[in-house]
């Protein structure tokens, strides 16, 4: 959902580094956790499922205030997880900016949207809603997690400003606010349709909703609701 749709020129050149650089950081961080892990064969076809999906659903534009799109990333937390994730949407964001939905200096500050989705959703939906059945907690995460990305979008372009605009400072805040606001209304059919598809997925394919984690193996005991009192 959260996705900084701006050509390449907007930002001023260090601040297209800068953003650069800690998605690099942080790819390379998941990166180096992920060799730690072991990751099974079934994750990575999930991960390359989601991946394929995510990209899919990115490109179909909704005729809603000028333009939103979906793209599942709070679903790519939940199924591929936290240190998967975020390399998916590095991935999705590439091959975005190679058919021209943004501009390749925006790749690394719409990785750090997008992995800050996906992270969020994760926690959401394995550690903050655990008393829940799946449908509620797909949605809850999904809706959280780009509620994040949407706050982290608007604050990046208000930090890093946009050349050759008299916007500036708390001007350019309330005019970013704008697009954020717009997209949660959005948000709120993607958390709808996380939710149906997390809830499918829990009775045909259970397995696929205990990813491996920075915790190891995913316990039982996070997917299943618990009762407050039990």
């Amino acid at each position: 959902m959260a996705h900084i749709h701006l050509p390449d020129g907007v930002f001023s050149i260090q601040w297209v580094i800068f953003w650069w650089v800690l998605a690099i950081a942080l790819i390379t961080i998941v990166l180096i956790i992920a060799r730690r892990q072991t990751i099974t064969t079934q994750r990575l076809a999930t991960a390359a499922m989601v991946a394929a999906a995510s990209f899919a659903i990115f490109q179909i534009n909704l005729p809603f205030a000028g333009g939103v799109h979906m793209n599942l990333t709070p679903l790519i937390g939940i199924l591929a997880g936290p240190v998967i994730g975020p390399m998916v949407v590095f991935i999705v964001n590439l091959l975005s900016a190679s058919i021209g939905h943004g501009g390749w200096g925006m790749i690394g500050a719409n990785t750090l949207v997008n992995s800050s989705e996906v992270i969020s959703g994760f926690y959401l939906f394995y550690f903050a809603t655990r008393r829940y059945e799946l449908f509620t907690r797909g949605a809850v995460a999904a809706f959280g997690g780009l509620m994040v990305g949407n706050v982290l979008a608007a604050l990046i372009i208000v930090i890093s400003g946009i050349q050759g605009s008299t916007l500036s400072g708390v001007t350019l805040a309330i005019y970013t606010l704008q697009v954020p606001i717009l997209n949660m209304f959005v948000a709120v059919i993607e958390a709808i349709l996380t939710g149906f598809v997390v809830q499918y997925l829990g009775r045909v394919r259970y397995d696929l909703i205990a990813p491996k984690t920075l915790l190891g193996e995913m316990r039982h005991d996070l997917l299943v609701p618990q009762v407050p009192g039990e």
